[in-house]
């Protein structure tokens, strides 16, 4: 199965529900071209997050962070951290996604000693996952063995999936990487989803850049600072667009036109909102609409 429209709230918190009908976790393929922005937007949510790599390679970033993921390596995305993923270099990319509740990784009675410091954990957003170290290879052919478990559903396999799971945070612990818990860090990240939190309420009205900076309780120059360096963008510029994502999903309907739908995301022109779709998505809103509908 395959989220090609997964829905996120306001402060860009994914609101898919992460779940087989037994189980709190998922596993599914994903073609990262087949989402409907053409990659996966930003997000973030509680479950850890596996991915393997079976086609193709990805950019991922992970709060700040740029790198790229090549076929046959992985990755683990800590629970909260802001994430997204591009196909790189148009290589077709496929990967298996395993989101996985934090307290169904181990017992209850093992989750405050072997789970939550990695949780808490300010320097540890994400691990790259290489098939050349013995933990990494584990993790990744456990991966593979949870994506047919799930699929097949053999006899008891919800216990071999857990089976799997304590396997894959066993080799975790034994990577031995070391923690780290820095109230600045968390500070940092949670003023940045503040201000994305203001924006994606606020999106379709006029907005300025002392209403982002205030949001995060910010002077303008460090709000700027802050979005610069996780975003690699402006905050008037990541508004907009975030707007021409907004309207993806409003100019597939068919009743809808593009002067409305500028208007609805918050452009108070239809000119500058077709140039502005244009430079994002390489083609013109009538032409993304009427290629949606053919």
């Amino acid at each position: 199965m395959q989220i090609k429209d997964f829905v996120i709230d306001r402060n860009l918190k994914e609101l898919t529900e992460h779940r087989t009908v037994a189980l709190p976790m998922a596993c599914y393929e994903t073609t990262i071209k087949q989402n409907i922005n053409g990659y996966i937007p930003l997000h973030w949510h509680d479950e850890f997050q596996f991915v393997l790599i079976v086609k193709g390679e990805a950019l991922f970033q992970i709060n700040d962070e740029k790198l790229t993921i090549q076929e046959g390596e992985g990755l683990f995305i800590n629970s909260g951290c802001l994430h997204m993923v591009e196909d790189q270099n148009n290589t077709g990319c496929v990967y298996i996604c395993l989101n996985v509740a934090p307290p169904f990784v181990v017992s209850q009675e093992l989750y405050t000693a072997y789970v939550n410091p990695l949780i808490q954990a300010t320097n540890l957003p994400y691990l790259h996952l290489d098939s050349k170290q013995l933990w990494g290879k584990n993790i990744l052919d456990a991966i593979v063995k949870i994506n047919q478990l799930i699929r097949h559903k053999p006899p008891y396999y919800e216990m071999d999936i857990t089976v799997e799971l304590t396997l894959i945070w066993k080799n975790l612990m034994i990577n031995g990487f070391p923690l780290e818990y820095e109230q600045v860090e968390m500070l940092k990240s949670r003023r940045m989803k503040q201000m994305l939190n203001w924006i994606h309420t606020h999106y379709a009205e006029k907005i300025l850049l002392d209403d982002i900076a205030s949001a995060g309780q910010l002077s303008r120059s460090e709000c700027c600072r802050y979005f610069k360096r996780i975003l690699k963008k402006t905050p008037l510029n990541y508004v907009s667009d975030y707007r021409i994502q907004k309207s993806l999903i409003l100019l597939q309907q068919a009743e809808s036109n593009v002067t409305e739908v500028a208007y609805q995301v918050g452009f108070n022109s239809t000119s500058y909102f077709i140039d502005k779709f244009r430079k994002v998505m390489n083609m013109t809103p009538l032409t993304y609409k009427k290629h949606k509908n053919s």
